[in-house]
């Protein structure tokens, strides 16, 4: 036999073991696995925690058992859902995803890039499950705790090759058609940082029909009609306080997701409803264990508007919770307290580590330019978290803990930036020093630990309860997600 014959005839054995071995494992979302039931959901909810995985809700339950139910256990509403599913993240181009790469994988149903927006790795827009739900007569709404034209929120109606094009993805917004947005606001609306400026998208909205609300009377008001609407109050990134520095004033998630369900369900062809907890992910990029807790308990209570809803129609309802991937590596375990936990002891923080740095810190190094004393730190320290500099007790400062204080507090006057890849990057990230100290040595105190400032790659997971809701057990991809979903809606499959 010839080479070149010989090459050809192995060549194609080898293919055809290779689609003997796909047959026998089968598509990553599996046929069988599709719902196949005569009823088609006509409520679909998606809930997104970002950066909520299994450790964020683990936390959040500890905590409210040990806070709320004096040491009872205190079940999330999202963890008594009877489907439980393991998901993978990866995106197309790295193993630890981003917000828009998975973002655009649970809307649209495939793997692509880091910054990647609804769109292919080739740049190819792709459909996500919002638009199809659009395009087959239901209502449409997305809802999140950071700005609307955030990654996440954005894989669900926006198409562009880079997250960072906030003044096209509110261009992107408006043309959606969607029915309702709310939570955060705009971050570019006007094109300021555009290189190619298209108007002012709040003023198309205007003429597209959208009602724009940001007075929490008018809008408990409203009552029918499009509407994009924000908290009044924006105070970092142009995304809703954390929960924990939330006053009655604000509109909160739980409420900006009431309203949307109050008016999305005036549609007779019903809806589909994103909502995603985005500052979870925040607070956990400043391992903040008390600003993620209490992001992830809003969170909760937002999914539970939703079981409500559920109760009235349990017949054609399904909700979905999941998280786009992990952040800050959490642990539910730290080295100096070995088996130990005191979750009870995060509950003397009052306020989110961005108030702190925004309001105390700032205030405190414009009044004190000479450098400020360490000692002036022992009041902040005992009303704001809770830490003693003398007496007993857990939360009592022990004397290292002290001087790893004070070393922070001096990097923190000096002002410098600290700089990714040195010892003070690993010990502070890109955040203001002191407050970092602060919030690991009380989150240590708790027996909490991280391992990063970014993104994690382990799997996170998935709930769901209604219509059709056991296909979501098991294991598989963060592209599967919105495939099932489609098989539950009854649409053309992803």
């Amino acid at each position: 036999m010839k080479p070149r014959a010989k090459f050809e005839k192995i060549a194609g054995c080898l293919l055809v073991a290779a689609a003997l071995l796909v047959m026998a494992a089968g598509p990553v979302c599996a046929e069988s696995e599709l719902y196949k039931g005569f009823k088609k959901a006509k409520y679909v909810f998606l809930f997104i925690g970002d950066g909520m995985g299994m450790p964020q809700r683990s936390a959040a339950e500890v905590y409210l058992s040990k806070e709320i139910n004096g040491g009872s256990q205190q079940l999330l509403s999202m963890n008594q859902f009877p489907a439980q599913g393991v998901t993978t993240t990866q995106a197309n181009n790295r193993f630890i995803t981003g917000s828009a790469a998975a973002g655009t994988a649970m809307a649209c149903g495939i793997k692509t890039n880091i910054n990647f927006i609804g769109v292919d790795p080739e740049l190819n827009p792709t459909p996500s499950i919002a638009e199809m739900a659009r395009d087959n007569g239901m209502a449409v709404g997305i809802v999140s705790s950071v700005s609307i034209d955030h990654a996440t929120p954005a894989a669900f109606y926006a198409h562009q090759p880079t997250r960072k094009l906030y003044h096209e993805i509110s261009v992107d917004l408006v043309n959606s058609g969607f029915d309702y947005f709310a939570g955060g606001g705009f971050i570019d609306p006007t094109g300021k940082k555009s290189k190619n400026p298209q108007g002012d998208a709040l003023q198309m909205a205007r003429e597209h029909g959208y009602s724009i609300i940001t007075d929490k009377d008018e809008f408990m008001n409203f009552r029918g009609g499009k509407l994009i609407s924000y908290n009044k109050r924006l105070p970092d990134g142009k995304a809703l306080p954390y929960a924990i520095d939330t006053s009655t004033l604000d509109i909160n998630l739980e409420e900006f997701t009431a309203k949307g369900i109050e008016l999305l369900s005036q549609n007779k062809k019903g809806f589909f409803l994103m909502v995603e907890g985005g500052k979870i992910d925040w607070a956990c990029h400043a391992n903040d264990a008390v600003s993620a807790i209490q992001d992830t308990v809003a969170f909760d209570n937002s999914i539970k508007q939703a079981v409500e809803f559920y109760k009235k129609h349990p017949k054609n309802t399904v909700i979905i919770v999941t998280g786009d991937h992990e952040c800050g590596g959490m642990t539910l375990g730290f080295a100096g307290t070995d088996y130990s936990t005191q979750f009870e002891v995060l509950s003397k923080q009052r306020l989110s580590f961005q108030a702190f740095t925004d309001h105390i810190m700032d205030k405190y190094k414009k009044d004190h330019p000479e450098g400020g004393n360490f000692d002036d730190m022992a009041p902040m320290l005992s009303y704001y978290f809770g830490l003693e500099t003398q007496g007993e007790g857990p939360l009592v400062l022990k004397d290292y803990e002290l001087a790893e204080l004070q070393k922070a507090f001096q990097q923190t006057m000096k002002g410098d930036k600290v700089k990714a890849g040195t010892q003070e990057y690993i010990l502070y990230g890109s955040y203001d020093p002191l407050t970092m100290k602060i919030t690991h040595i009380l989150n240590q105190k708790a027996g909490i630990g991280w391992t990063s400032y970014s993104h994690t790659g382990v799997p996170i997971t998935t709930s769901a309860m209604g219509l059709g809701a056991d296909i979501f057990n098991g294991f598989y991809d963060n592209t599967d997600i919105p495939k099932k979903i489609v098989s539950i809606m009854g649409f053309q499959a992803l």
